[in-house]
């Protein structure tokens, strides 16, 4: 069962560039880290206390962000919502014929197990699950 959104990930090229404009909202950095596996860098802004905003810059040529942004510009890469039991989940998005990305949970930012649906199968949308464990 779905929980909540988490956060929305947005890619950028330099996180203290977007920084500046997310901090004239009225944002504060929560906290900065490095997600090797995935090749970024990120930066989460809580909005409210059940959302945040994800930034991710890319730290390799080769990251899924950089080739995102390579194509599609800087923007909303991915959704995140929010799972109790994500490898249930993932077996019964499988089950009904939902395309993944990933079969298994994996480590991700701010200490979560993540996964993703393929967009051909949500209508063009990254959607990532989380199991979030803070």
């Amino acid at each position: 069962m779905i929980k909540k959104v988490s956060h929305i990930g947005i890619a950028v090229k330099n996180i203290e560039a977007s920084l500046e404009f997310y901090t004239k909202l009225g944002l504060e950095v929560e906290m900065i880290e490095v997600v090797e596996s995935q090749k970024v860098r990120v930066a989460f802004l809580p909005v409210g206390t059940e959302v945040r905003i994800e930034l991710l810059e890319p730290t390799s040529e080769e990251s899924p962000v950089a080739k995102f942004i390579e194509k599609k510009g800087e923007g909303v890469h991915h959704i995140a919502l929010a799972v109790d039991d994500l490898q249930a989940r993932l077996d019964t998005l499988a089950e009904d014929g939902i395309r993944l990305i990933d079969t298994k949970p994996r480590p991700g930012a701010h200490g979560a197990d993540i996964a993703f649906l393929h967009p051909k199968s949500t209508g063009g949308i990254l959607l990532e699950l989380c199991k979030e464990n803070h």
